[in-house]
């Protein structure tokens, strides 16, 4: 038996163009991005992204799973570095998923299963890029980025 991890990553350049492509149109059911960072998510995210602080990340997983991310092809997590916190939210909610649809209490879409992903790299070299690009990014503030090096 072949191990198949829970996510894989995805770019910030792949990514980019997958939220131009959407826009600000939420109907699309395309991608969601989930930005697990903390008190840290200060000072800019990624268009329509829905930030799901890590701390309280695990109470949450089974109202995202069966809740708003339930539609969605894929699913995209990242924190400041996707070191540590976003890879780690992937894991819980990709192990939280494949666990409902094992006990048949969500649909597996068949060949449209749900991908779940982690951004290379996290929000940190996404902004490094992409900051000034409103189509991708908003809320950015130089300021909040000043003593993050």
């Amino acid at each position: 038996m072949s191990f198949q991890p829970l996510y894989k990553y995805i770019d910030r350049d792949s990514l980019a163009e997958q939220v131009r492509k959407t826009g600000s149109d939420t109907k699309q059911r395309e991608v969601a991005i989930v930005d697990v960072r903390d008190d840290d998510f200060e000072g800019g995210n990624i268009l329509n992204a829905r930030n799901h602080p890590s701390s309280t990340f695990p109470d949450q997983v089974q109202d995202l799973i069966y809740g708003p991310l339930k539609d969605y092809k894929q699913v995209v997590f990242h924190c400041h570095l996707s070191q540590a916190r976003g890879p780690k939210a992937a894991g819980q909610y990709a192990q939280a998923r494949q666990a409902a649809v094992e006990a048949g209490k969500l649909e597996n879409e068949g060949e449209q299963k749900q991908e779940v992903l982690v951004l290379r790299g996290g929000f940190s070299e996404f902004q490094d890029k992409y900051k000034k690009d409103p189509a991708v990014v908003e809320k950015y503030d130089a300021s909040a980025w000043e003593h993050r090096d």
